[in-house]
C-alpha cells in the first residue's frame, strides 16, 4: 500500500491493482482527515487528484510508520492494519486495458526468451536534490543528467531511465526487461521496486503501462 500526508492533516492510502502482465487495472484507497470519526473510500478521488495542481501540490509521499505517527499526533488513534483499510477503500477505479503498444522491432536478443518494455507515469514535479539522490540510488544517469540504472537477476536483465513525457508535463520511468529462459517471472517485483524508489522522492504514480 501507498501512504500519503495530504494538507498537512489528512491521510490517505491507496493501492493499485495489476493484471497478468503487471500493467495497472484498478485503484482503490481511504482517507481519514483531521476531525473525522473513521475512514472514508476515496472512491474516484485518488485518480482526480493526480490531475489536480493544486491538490498535488499539498500531497506528500510516505511510509507507514509516519503515516502511524501523524494519525496519532491529529488524535486519529492507532492506524489500523492494511486488512483493515482494505475493508473501508469502498468502490474501485477500473483502468482501461489495451493490448501492449509496439514500438520498434521488439527483437528478443539470443539467450533471452522475452524482451518486454515497461513505462510507469508519475505525477508531480521532483526537485533537482530528489532526482539527484534517486541516481545515486540507482548509481547512474542518463546524457541529460536524469537517474538511470541498470541490474541482473538470475538470468534476467533489466535497464531502467526517469525521463520526462507528454511533452513535459508528466514523468515516466521506463524500463526494459530482457527475461532468461525457464526462470520465474520477476518483471512485477522488479516494478514494484522501482516505482518505490521513485515514489519516495516524491513523484506519485498514475499508472503502468506495457509497450512492448
Amino acid at each position: 500500500m501507498d501512504y500519503y500526508l495530504l494538507a498537512g492533516d489528512a491521510i490517505l492510502v491507496e493501492e493499485f491493482a495489476y493484471g497478468e502482465d503487471h500493467v495497472t487495472v484498478g485503484l482503490a484507497g481511504a482517507m481519514w482527515s483531521a476531525g473525522d470519526t473513521g475512514w472514508r473510500g476515496t472512491g474516484a478521488f485518488g485518480q482526480f487528484l493526480r490531475t489536480d495542481d493544486d491538490l498535488l501540490s499539498v500531497l506528500t509521499p510516505i511510509r507507514r510508520d509516519r503515516a502511524a505517527r501523524v494519525l496519532r499526533d491529529l488524535d486519529g488513534g492507532v492506524l489500523p492494519s492494511e486488512l483493515e483499510l482494505r475493508a473501508r477503500f469502498g468502490d474501485w477505479v477500473r483502468f482501461s486495458n489495451a493490448a501492449p503498444l509496439r514500438l520498434g522491432s521488439g527483437e528478443t536478443p539470443q539467450g533471452y526468451a522475452e524482451k518486454r518494455v515497461y513505462r510507469v507515469l508519475f505525477a508531480k514535479e521532483p526537485r533537482a536534490a530528489q532526482l539527484a539522490e534517486l541516481s545515486a540510488a540507482w548509481r547512474g544517469s542518463t546524457p541529460g543528467g536524469l537517474p538511470s540504472g541498470k541490474g541482473r537477476a538470475g538470468n534476467h536483465l533489466f535497464t531502467w531511465n526517469l525521463r520526462r513525457v507528454g511533452r513535459g508535463i508528466a514523468w515516466g520511468l521506463d524500463v526494459t526487461m530482457l527475461l532468461g529462459l525457464e526462470s520465474p517471472d520477476l518483471a512485477g517485483a522488479v516494478l514494484r521496486k522501482l516505482t518505490a524508489d521513485v515514489r519516495e522522492r516524491g513523484l506519485v504514480p498514475v499508472t503502468t503501462e506495457r509497450f512492448a
